[in-house]
């Protein structure tokens, strides 16, 4: 349990949030949502004891163990992966060092030998001798081969040490688990693994996250930090977001009878209590709802950014054929012929671990790299718009304000239209004249995509646009994309925009292109048919 009593924090002059009275308690997992800089990070720091509130305090039981995700992925370069998970229970790695120094003396005493056994007790009575292949199972859940165990963190890859540290933070049975931002540059199947992991945890969860599908899977409430305070909601992000929505509209229209809004949302409250039943979390959910009263409804005054896509002309018949694309980069060979065709009404998702694959595909497809085999061709009446991973070349060593940078993209240059453009995304008063180059990431990233909204392109290429993003742009992204009439090429970690968007899913696999005419839930439970069928074969 965590009991926060009276906290607030003042950083730089600036109240970040005041008066905070909130209580965890085990078997429950919490999301914590707010705008980027709101605090979410900080909170998490405060409630680990990294860092010091302005006022009041943070109450933990003694005998309770914290884990918390670690954020420096190069901390354990000189330890083994075995050693750097189990570090996750740092009195089980000291009592296993203990051990090691006593059983390699040459001058073992009586004394050290009472010491051993009761470090062996202590050792046994903490499942020290299930600690390697406990270790085991979470690196292979995460997608790491075991092979991995007895290597040297220094020689593995970023992506391989986010998942080390992952496992490092899951490890051992921890009473109470502070996540900042797990699903980070996991893979879709990691991420599943890892929602199935917490969902049956029977401690006390913290996570923030900006994965919508993770937090309706594995959160019980919702914590807010918005207006300088921070407020506890019961269900998961999609109730949040549904209720506030409908609290906003009660707000907004004053003229309706109290009365026919406090039905509606009593209706709304009973639909959503009969949901969500996947795990045992849910039960715990659905009894909170039951009990949950109009006046304890979420009223946010989140502001969400205006995403829309149009066409200056519709698609015709011949959209895109690709035939027997093959790259190599790196002395790797990424694309191994690759061919499919684009038909009309085409969203398609392309997914799989190789992130360098699908890059590169988009690269080729943008005339931004030549391959070493193959061709490709675009239909007559095709114009495309870009969103590229990397988009430091748009605003890298550029003095332009916002309203200069985005007039290079607009048929409409005079500076009403510009900013009455760049407030629907959130880029308001003396904000449109900042140099883009002092842009934050999610700043940028809402830069690109006012880009392509000017382009009126039909066919949309996009990798990764979600990254950087808070939870308010990427439902806007989200909605847009589903709401356009043209085709949509793209890669993205997000479940729920995978899901939403795409109406072919195309699989990358050692090069080769696996596709699928169907949803990305549905090819998820179609990959796991197949993996059963391998384990029964």
């Amino acid at each position: 349990m965590i009991t926060v009593n009276d906290v607030s924090l003042n950083f730089s002059g600036q109240t970040l949030f005041k008066h905070v009275d909130l209580k965890f308690v085990p078997g429950n997992c919490y999301g914590i949502i707010g705008a980027n800089g709101a605090g979410k990070t900080t909170f998490l720091r405060i409630l680990s004891g990294d860092l010091e509130p302005t006022t009041g305090e943070v109450i933990i039981p003694k005998e309770e163990r914290m884990s918390v995700l670690k954020q420096d992925h190069f901390q354990f370069d000189q330890f083994t992966v075995l050693d750097t998970v189990i570090q996750g229970n740092p009195r089980l790695y000291e009592i296993m060092k203990e051990k090691d120094a006593l059983y390699e003396k040459e001058d073992f005493s009586d004394e050290d030998g009472v010491r051993a056994s009761e470090l062996e007790a202590e050792f046994a009575d903490m499942d020290g001798w299930e600690a390697e292949s406990d270790a085991g199972r979470l690196i292979q859940g995460l997608g790491l081969s075991l092979d991995l165990l007895h290597s040297e963190m220094a020689s593995l890859t970023a992506k391989e040490k986010v998942k080390v540290m992952l496992a490092q933070a899951l490890f051992g049975k921890p009473d109470i688990i502070l996540l900042d931002e797990p699903t980070n540059h996991l893979d879709l199947q990691a991420i599943e693994w890892l929602e199935d992991f917490l969902m049956e945890y029977e401690g006390l969860i913290l996570v923030v996250s900006h994965d919508r599908h993770f937090l309706n899977t594995v959160c019980t409430s919702i914590v807010d930090v918005d207006c300088g305070g921070i407020r506890m909601y019961v269900g998961n992000y999609e109730f949040w977001y549904e209720s506030s929505q409908l609290m906003q509209r009660m707000i907004r229209d004053q003229n309706r009878k109290k009365e026919e809004k406090i039905k509606e949302l009593q209706e709304f409250i009973s639909r959503f209590s009969a949901n969500k039943s996947k795990s045992k979390q849910a039960t715990a959910r659905r009894k909170l709802l039951d009990k949950l009263t109009v006046e304890e409804m979420p009223a946010s005054s989140r502001r969400y950014p205006f995403v829309g896509f149009t066409m200056d002309r519709e698609v015709g018949k011949e959209i895109l054929t690709v035939e027997g694309l093959s790259k190599t980069v790196d002395g790797r060979k990424v694309l191994d012929n690759v061919s499919f065709r684009v038909n009309r009404g085409d969203k398609i998702a392309f997914v799989g671990e190789d992130e360098i694959a699908k890059t590169t595909l988009f690269k080729i497809l943008m005339e931004e790299m030549e391959p070493d085999e193959g061709t490709f061709k675009w239909g007559t009446t095709i114009t495309t718009s870009y969103f590229p991973l990397d988009n430091s070349a748009f605003f890298n060593d550029c003095d332009l304000n916002l309203v200069e940078w985005l007039a290079q993209y607009s048929k409409d240059t005079s500076e009403f239209f510009l900013r009455g453009f760049l407030g629907r995304m959130l880029f308001s008063g003396d904000d449109v004249f900042k140099p883009v180059k002092v842009l934050s990431g999610g700043e940028k990233v809402r830069c690109m995509l006012s880009r392509m909204m000017l382009y009126g392109s039909n066919v949309l290429v996009l990798d990764q646009p979600t990254n950087h993003l808070d939870l308010e742009s990427i439902t806007a992204v989200n909605k847009g994309l589903m709401e356009f009439k043209g085709i949509v090429l793209f890669a993205s970690h997000d479940h729920e925009f995978v899901q939403t968007v795409a109406n072919r899913i195309m699989e990358f696999h050692e090069g080769k292109l696996i596709d699928k005419m169907c949803s990305y839930d549905d090819y998820i439970a179609t990959q796991r048919e197949e993996a059963l069928a391998r384990l029964e074969q």
